[in-house]
């Protein structure tokens, strides 16, 4: 499974960014928990939990971060 992918962080926009790090955020989790009826029986555990999803929107922020920062934080 990869987990960048096209094995690189460069995206045209800070909106495709954005949509990376979320889906890099998404592609961690199915690599930690790899059985998807687990996850599928967790998810509303969490959608419901707002510690969870203040949690999950951190996780998001990070990778955002570091999106951001290998795109040069989108200056010309």
């Amino acid at each position: 499974m990869a987990l960048v992918p096209d094995n690189t962080l460069i995206t045209a926009t800070p909106e495709e960014g954005r949509q990376l790090a979320i889906m890099l955020a998404r592609k961690t989790i199915g690599a930690i928990q790899t059985d998807p009826d687990v996850r599928a029986g967790l998810r509303p555990m969490y959608a419901n939990n707002p510690d969870s999803l203040t949690a999950a929107g951190h996780v998001v922020a990070i990778e955002f971060a570091t999106v951001a920062a290998a795109n040069n934080y989108w200056r010309a």
